[in-house]
């Protein structure tokens, strides 16, 4: 059976840290182990769009800093197939089909779906298109034959319900559908990244995101508030560890070359933790250690940003290249699906054969 990837964003704003070390990352290292036979990375603005109906323009506006961000870290259109989701329309015929094997029901119960219906609030207005997400996710990915999903382990409800719905199908019509496995982060950190206040969450309106594509002078003022330890009052105070932001981005980011470059006093990670938490060091020091990582690692992001912004044609064309060739995956698997349902009644005159069967 081949190997074949399949992950995507929805287009909500700029690509933040949270997403590199959750998912960019982990997409780089496939890319470049090059162990599966197709790799596919979806726009997802139709998904988008469930939540965001009224807003259209921040989707739109979206589309094109994503595939900045996809291109700025080092993803390679050479190697992965880049797409929007929307141009699929096979996608949205699929999960025509696919509803009718999915009751309301189940839906509900989806955990995932029933986490994001809390926090968006719609109480009795939930529009039937967030609702059904779940199908629209295993049209997605059946389209493209995908058998492995990178995803947070808040999305393992998400490919139940795909192979649920995958297995009824072919329980129905006949093996057609092929069924996949969720690729996880491998720490529940990288799973979800903090936001630099210390919260659960990332979020632009609480201004607690680093974006792969802040300024310098972004970043470092990022870092310089960025929530430590409360307690933490003079530099002889013994600091926290445990919920210290500074630390945790630390842990994500820095290896033992940084340390002989920006912070000689200290060898490694666990070194520079005991002097803190013995007492004696303070957050600026740590902050400025943690500015000069993170600058070191966005360095490259910038520059193939740079080029990118400077060649905007160059982007068009790799998304209409990546959407033309997605189109073509998912319209040879919607013709099997057909085939198998019985619906394509003008391939080798099957209509014509029923009709001859019932009259003749």
């Amino acid at each position: 059976m081949k190997k074949i990837i399949l992950t995507g964003d929805r287009p909500t704003g700029k690509l933040h840290i949270g997403h590199y070390i959750g998912s960019l990352k982990n997409r780089l290292l496939l890319q470049e182990k090059e162990d599966y036979d197709e790799f596919y990375i979806m726009i997802a603005d139709a998904q988008a769009l469930t939540d965001n109906f009224e807003n259209p323009k921040k989707i739109k506006n979206s589309v094109i800093e994503v595939v900045l961000d996809y291109l700025s870290i080092g993803l390679d259109p050479n190697k992965v197939t880049i797409f929007i989701q929307s141009s699929i329309s096979a996608l949205c015929e699929m999960t025509y089909y696919y509803m009718n094997l999915v009751t309301l029901g189940r839906l509900l119960r989806n955990p995932t779906v029933k986490s994001e219906l809390e926090i968006r609030e719609f109480n009795n207005s939930i529009p039937s298109g967030f609702l059904n997400y779940p199908v629209s996710q295993a049209a997605d990915i059946t389209a493209f034959k995908a058998n492995i999903i990178p995803v947070g382990d808040d999305q393992l409800p998400m490919i139940e319900q795909t192979n649920e719905i995958v297995r009824k199908f072919n329980n129905i019509y006949g093996n057609t559908l092929v069924e996949c496995e969720a690729l996880l982060p491998k720490t529940k950190v990288e799973s979800r990244v903090p936001g630099i206040d210390g919260k659960a969450k990332m979020s632009k309106s609480l201004d607690n995101c680093i974006y792969l594509s802040d300024s310098k002078e972004e970043v470092k003022r990022k870092v310089m508030k960025m929530y430590t330890d409360p307690n933490h009052i003079k530099i002889s105070d013994p600091g926290k560890i445990e919920g210290n932001m500074v630390f945790l981005y630390l842990d994500l980011f820095v290896n033992d070359y940084h340390f002989k470059k920006y912070l000689p006093e200290y060898k490694n990670i666990e070194e520079l933790k005991k002097a803190y938490q013995k007492g004696g060091l303070g957050d600026v020091i740590i902050k400025k250690f943690l500015i000069n990582v993170l600058e070191e690692s966005f360095e490259g992001f910038r520059k193939r940003r740079k080029y990118y912004e400077d060649n905007i044609e160059e982007v068009y064309d790799i998304l209409k290249k990546g959407t033309e060739k997605a189109n073509q995956k998912a319209n040879e698997t919607l013709k099997e699906i057909r085939k198998a349902i019985g619906i394509d009644y003008f391939n080798e005159s099957r209509l014509l054969g029923i009709m001859k069967d019932k009259y003749n």
